[in-house]
């Protein structure tokens, strides 16, 4: 036997249904925060010196930062398991 049941309803009604919490306020507060930014940079887009700029900073020390971040990350997983077995 096959049954089927075709629930018609609304993505926040369905969150609802389901006990999910109601992220909206925090996803408008998230996406008027990135608009603001955006616009805060939009002159930067604009002037190719001041944008090199900023790359040349992110590519220094933002990429070096990135790096150790993704071997903490990495070398956190292999550390517990290695540090439980000198102990």
């Amino acid at each position: 036997m096959k049954l089927t049941i075709n629930i018609d309803c609304t993505p926040a009604e369905a969150r609802a249904f389901f006990g999910m919490p109601d992220m909206e306020p925090m996803n408008d507060m998230i996406v008027s925060e990135m608009m603001k930014r955006a616009k805060e940079n939009m002159d930067t887009l604009a002037d190719p010196e001041r944008f090199m700029a900023q790359w040349m900073a992110m590519s220094g020390k933002g990429m070096e930062q990135f790096q150790n971040l993704m071997g903490a990350a990495m070398g956190g997983g292999r550390g517990g398991a290695a540090g439980a077995k000198k102990k």
